[in-house]
């Protein structure tokens, strides 16, 4: 997300280098530039001009400090400008009341609201411990309540059954009701899209939020649909008292217009971040952070978060003690820590948090990407157990068959055992000297071949 915008701000703040002070006429050329990139990132004009008009005013005639250069300074009012844009902090969902605290989700229809309500349970049930119900009110999208209820097997959440046959609202109240029963700390109502806004939509969820009484009615838009995502959800606010925004599929929009509109234009906070369709890959929206890396200064808050919730750490201490021990790191262990890896969204979601990763050239990004780690992840389970532990066994006849039996070529299997023998010489020094003994061995740079 953000890749465009980031790209032309970064390219954009490096021609103010060299300069003593911000003028008039640099800030001109550059908020040119920055006006250019947020438009081409699908900002509306007028959020556009306001942002650009408070840079201008907040910068003009500045003195840069000693330890600033012009271009520090500006990436500085820029930053703070774009925290104000989207919201000063993040906004927490409101369930201090009565259970069971009620989240109504609502949008149009392919927006993800069904997807995002088990993501949303997910999140509640691991990080915030909540028992949590789900009902889909989706009575006329074809297997709608059959999809729910099938991510709420998968995620172990409550699941309330609703049928076709039924009307919105009874099931809601009967929801409501069995929640209250069965002492669930939060109801999530999943309801019906329309490919747009009409009349029958908007009436029947009014009538289902005045049902249910929900302390959050979350308002679920695609981000990839840009400036419509901010005039949309202005149209459901308008009928229906919205407390937030889930902006969906974000790791497939690169320009992030809507992040950086919605709030300007509906007054509402985006809640949530879609980043995946796995039902972890939900992000809580922290307006700093996410301007932090459209600037290109990465998020390594939110790494670490993903680290602490997403690491298992009950393999990475066995890790340690087998390596504390002596013992050598083998297959099987390199194949945990690339599932780990994928477990917390991949290269591209990792990339996107590491600092300075925006200033890397166009073709150094574009080759970090996840299908190395899933074919050397395939190769490794193409393994027997007795080669994941020995590799030094894996010869000629069992290359051939590794090779075959994960739908690659000998040559891959060749280059994973080669970054498999420099990952374990890097084992091997972190577990006789600590980390300092690990980066001397790497004098700077990572394994030659490695893929991250």
């Amino acid at each position: 997300m953000f890749d465009t915008l980031t790209d032309r701000l970064t390219r954009t703040l490096k021609n103010l280098r060299g300069q003593g002070r911000l003028s008039e006429d640099n800030i001109k050329d550059t908020l040119r530039e920055v006006r250019m990139a947020l438009l081409e990132a699908d900002v509306a004009l007028p959020v556009v001009k306001e942002f650009t008009a408070k840079v201008r005013e907040r910068a003009v005639g500045r003195e840069v400090l000693q330890s600033l250069t012009p271009g520090q300074a500006l990436v500085k009012i820029v930053n703070d400008e774009l925290v104000s844009l989207m919201g000063e902090a993040c906004d927490e969902l409101q369930l201090n009341v009565q259970p069971p605290a009620v989240v109504l989700m609502a949008g149009l229809q392919g927006s993800g609201k069904t997807t995002s309500t088990a993501k949303l349970a997910r999140w509640l049930k691991e990080r915030r411990k909540k028992s949590v119900l789900v009902v889909s009110c989706d009575v006329y999208r074809p297997a709608a309540i059959e999809q729910l209820q099938t991510l709420a097997g998968e995620i172990g959440v409550d699941f309330f059954p609703s049928n076709s046959t039924q009307e919105p609202v009874a099931i809601a109240g009967a929801a409501l009701e069995y929640a209250r029963s069965h002492h669930n700390d939060v109801l999530i109502v999943d309801t019906a899209g329309r490919l747009h806004i009409d009349r029958d939509m908007m009436d029947e969820i009014q009538q289902l939020h005045a049902v249910v009484k929900p302390v959050e009615t979350l308002f679920v838009v695609d981000s990839m649909t840009g400036q419509d995502a901010a005039n949309t959800a202005r149209a459901f606010h308008d009928a229906l008292p919205l407390t937030g925004v889930v902006l969906t599929k974000t790791d497939g929009d690169a320009r992030g217009g809507a992040a950086l509109s919605i709030r300007a234009i509906t007054g509402k906070p985006i809640k949530f971040l879609g980043v995946g369709e796995k039902t972890a890959a939900l992000e809580p929206f922290h307006p700093e952070r996410v301007a932090s890396r459209i600037l290109g200064m990465g998020d390594v808050l939110s790494l670490v978060e993903e680290a602490e919730h997403k690491v298992d750490k009950e393999k990475a201490a066995k890790l340690a003690k087998k390596l504390h021990k002596g013992k050598r790191f083998d297959l099987e262990d390199f194949g945990d820590q690339l599932e780990q890896m994928m477990g917390m969204g991949g290269l591209g979601s990792l990339m996107d948090k590491l600092p300075g990763v925006g200033q890397l050239p166009q073709n150094v990004r574009e080759q970090v990407n996840d299908r190395e780690l899933h074919r050397m992840l395939a190769i490794i389970r193409s393994m027997t157990p007795q080669e994941r532990r020995f590799p030094d066994i894996i010869k000629g006849s069992r290359r051939r068959r590794i090779a075959a039996g994960s739908g690659n070529q000998v040559q891959d299997v060749n280059r994973l055992l080669k970054q498999f023998t420099q990952m374990q010489k890097m084992m091997k020094k972190m577990s006789k000297g600590g980390m300092k003994n690990m980066l001397r061995g790497l004098k700077g740079r990572m394994p030659q071949g490695f893929p991250f």
